[in-house]
């Protein structure tokens, strides 16, 4: 039976947690040293600017919930990725599928596990950096962190100010700006030892100057190495050890130019090139190695190990160009944001077992099941986008941004399976002619093809205005889209129906945004909202029918289109900023409709989006830092959530497909996620040369990958294969709830004067392993495993700034 959160509970939580702080802090004594909610303390006053609403503003006067990751706080977590940041933001949650395959959820908003063949997918969570969409369904960039001013998470809709994809919320990487009147470098060196045997490490630099009066330049280079921790066990009875290594290389460059008062021009360039050689993938069971073969070596994995008989590897190339331009015209701020992104993504995978699997059910000799196959899916992508705005100017108490959006997208995705020696197998087993007459115009010895070409286009105008009232300020916005999407659909090989369609949808809406901002104190701020997301729809792909059982084909051969999903945000927090100590609480529910899920169509190696009518999520997240006594500085981060379907999905003979039941769990999500750190920094000359110590502990809840893995559960998987001596008869039985886990990071180091540092540091002290999402091909007949997380690494890093 689901666990359900009633209502009430969460708000005698919300303001127990809002009136326990508020009743702490009047003790609190005077402010000794300032801090924003996920920033850092310094021991002169300054305060965080966001940039959230289009304008600056301190954390404490952003009318929602905000977390700001600073610079600082992302050196001193030794923060590498949006996922281990996550682990730091209430909230926020990241489903780990791979290297740059990260799916991110706010507020328990998530439609479940998307994986690279599925292109028409939008993101629920909007990513930015600076200025510049950059959000791609699981393809989002994983950049690199190093000079950044922060990462912004700004939770809840908005779709009013970002548009289509933040229907759960934003995140905004927020870059280092050129500066004009000082010159600086900076340089970082690491070294670390992952799993005890594999080195990785990263050198990254960066370098900041005026040249002349009105022009400068800032430059960031990196190259990082991954070390590897996943064996493969190989044909034959060899391993091939840490095959997940790899490595990220890339750099911006940015310009200022201002040619006079109140003008900035600023364009720029990203590069970035990401790399594995592998996956972080741990199986339990392979058609080629498991426990029940007879004829071929029986096999048992331990942690951390796969079965491969090809090489597997991810590429992505990521080139950005954009150019953000403002002119304060005194009454009016006019800004443009271009933007252009050239993508070339390859995941390359051993899908040896997929298509074995397909070929016992076809007959196939054992020679022909057991030949290599190697799925390649590559996606090309161009995308174009141009946003002007324009805002008020001064400080008067009307504020005000009107804007419009446009972007276009070329997207081409293909799939392709090349198998060597496929034809002649299949000609030999069901008939000569057999392999050419489903080619469909697709190359020879590939029993699966597609090629899915995208046409995207949107566009929108938005607004948003303040009135400050005094002791309470009022904002009020809104957004309308009208979107575009044409995709073509072919497909060829034996695995494949041999499509050639196109499909055609299109909407259009508005989405508007109601805030209401009371200044309750100088240092405290209550905020109340009621916001609407929207995410685009889509076409499902055909399923793939050669490959589906009858009942499969029955139960998901009807879903073809799926629509927009919206949601309604509400919302009520309390901020508060005494110097010493910052907090943010916030109290939400969230109420969905036609939630945009993602299953696995059983046996048919396909997967189909449908439209739940009605889901909900609710909840409490709480942020604390504080610093107790000069030098030490402590945070807490929790949330609580509940998020459940409403509606139930059943298929035409009236079973519930999928897992869609009212009051079963949405997808992905924990229901309780914290982590609590602190550091101490302590004097160890006069010179101003300072030691610190370091440690966090982070606690992630139990999920699941998709809604159906909480249906009969733990789930015993039959093959129905009979291969290698096995039956297909024979039972695995996989518990598919990812259990909680927890993390221990800690570090120490020595920091110099003149912009000196070195950090040692241990992360995942008790060498967790972590299972953040089950992998299942051909619904668990080909392959069953989970991905997980890095073990215990080793490191030590040396900074130094001019």
């Amino acid at each position: 039976m689901a666990y359900r959160i009633p209502l009430g509970v969460v708000r005698r939580s919300f303001l127990f947690a809002t009136t326990s702080l508020s009743a702490f802090l009047v003790f609190a004594g005077p402010a000794q040293a300032q801090t924003g909610a996920g920033g850092t303390v310094a021991e002169e006053e300054q305060e965080i600017i966001v940039t959230a609403t289009k304008r600056e503003q301190t954390l404490l006067e952003v009318p929602f919930s905000i977390n700001a990751q600073t610079e600082e706080d992302i050196r001193r977590s030794g923060a590498m990725t949006i996922e281990d940041l996550s682990r730091n933001v209430a909230g926020l949650a990241v489903q780990n599928l791979g290297p740059g395959q990260s799916q991110v959820s706010v507020r328990g908003v998530s439609a479940g596990q998307v994986v690279r063949d599925q292109p028409g997918v939008k993101e629920q969570v909007g990513v930015y950096l600076d200025e510049s969409v950059i959000s791609l369904s699981l393809f989002t960039p994983d950049l690199d962190l190093f000079d950044l001013n922060r990462v912004e998470t700004l939770r809840g809709p908005q779709g009013t100010l970002f548009g289509s994809g933040s229907v759960g919320g934003t995140i905004r990487y927020i870059t280092n700006q050129p500066s004009l009147d000082r010159v600086e470098a900076s340089f970082e060196a690491n070294a670390n030892l992952v799993d005890g045997d594999s080195l990785g490490g990263h050198l990254k630099g960066m370098v900041n100057g005026p040249i002349g009066e009105n022009l400068a330049v800032r430059a960031v280079a990196y190259s990082t190495r991954y070390g590897g921790f996943v064996n493969a066990r190989q044909e034959g009875g060899g391993v091939d050890e840490d095959v997940n290594t790899g490595q990220r290389t890339g750099g911006r460059l940015a310009l200022l130019f201002e040619p006079s008062a109140g003008i900035r021009i600023t364009p720029r360039v990203v590069y970035q090139v990401t790399e594995a050689q592998g996956f972080n993938r741990q199986e339990v069971y392979n058609l080629f190695a498991n426990p029940f073969t007879t004829t071929r070596p029986a096999v048992t994995f331990d942690e951390r190990e796969q079965f491969l008989l090809l090489p597997e590897r991810f590429r992505d190339r990521t080139f950005l160009a954009d150019l953000t331009a403002s002119a304060d015209l005194g009454p009016v701020v006019l800004t443009s944001v271009t933007s252009w992104i050239d993508r070339s993504i390859l995941v390359s995978r051993d899908a040896s077992a997929l298509s074995g699997s397909v070929s016992v059910d076809l007959g196939f000799p054992t020679a022909a099941v057991s030949l290599p196959s190697n799925l390649r899916d590559n996606t090309e992508l161009e995308q174009f986008t141009q946003e002007i705005r324009l805002s008020s100017g001064g400080t008067g108490p009307f504020q005000w941004v009107l804007g419009g959006f446009y972007s276009s997208i070329d997207r081409q995705y293909d799939q392709r399976l090349p198998t060597p020696g496929y034809d002649a197998a299949t000609d030999a087993t069901l008939g000569a002619g057999t392999a050419v007459s489903v080619r469909n115009g697709f190359p020879a010895d590939s029993p699966y093809n597609s090629s899915l070409p995208y046409d995207i286009t949107q566009k929108a105008v938005f607004g948003e205005a303040t009135y400050d009232f005094g002791r309470f300020e009022l904002t009020a916005g809104g957004r309308y889209y009208d979107f575009k999407e044409e995709r073509s659909f072919r497909s060829g090989g034996l695995f494949a129906n041999g499509d050639n369609r196109t499909d055609e949808t299109s909407s259009s809406g508005f989405t508007p945004r109601v805030l209401l901002n009371f200044e309750a104190s100088e240092d405290i701020r209550i905020n109340l909202q009621a916001s609407k997301g929207f995410r685009l729809g889509g076409v499902n792909d055909p399923l793939n029918l050669p490959l589906c059982s009858p009942e499969d084909e029955t139960i998901f051969g009807g879903f073809q289109d799926y629509d927009d999903e919206t949601l309604w945000n509400y919302e009520a927090g309390v901020k508060g900023d005494f110097g010493p100590i910052s907090f943010n609480v916030a109290g939400f529910y969230t109420d969905i409709s036609n939630l945009q899920v993602t299953l696995d169509a059983g046996s048919c190696s396909s997967r189909i989006v449908f439209n739940v009518p009605e889901a909900h999520t609710m909840g409490v997240e709480v942020e604390l830092s504080a610093r107790p006594v000069r030098g030490l500085d402590v945070s807490l981060i929790a949330s609580l959530l509940e998020a459940e379907f409403d509606s139930t999905v059943l298929s035409g003979a009236g079973d519930v497909i999928g897992g869609i039941e009212e009051g079963n769990r949405l997808p992905s999500v924990p229901k309780f996620q914290m982590a609590a750190s602190s550091t101490y920094s302590f004097p160890l000359d006069e010179s101003g040369t300072e030691g610190f110590v370091s440690g966090s502990f982070q606690h992630v809840g139990s999920r699941y990958t998709q809604p159906s893995d909480q249906v009969d559960n733990p789930r015993t998987f039959r093959s129905g294969l009979p291969f290698g001596g096995a039956t297909g008869a024979e039972a695995t039985i996989v518990d598919l709830k990812l259990p909680a886990y927890e993390l221990i990071n800690i570090s120490a180091g020595v920091e110099w004067d003149n912009g000196t540092s070195i950090t040692a540091y241990v992360h995942n002290l008790l060498d967790e392993n972590p299972l953040l999402s089950f992998d299942r091909e051909r619904g668990g007949r080909a392959r069953l495993g989970f991905n997980i997380g890095q073990p215990r690494t080793y490191g030590v890093t040396l900074r130094k700034t001019f």
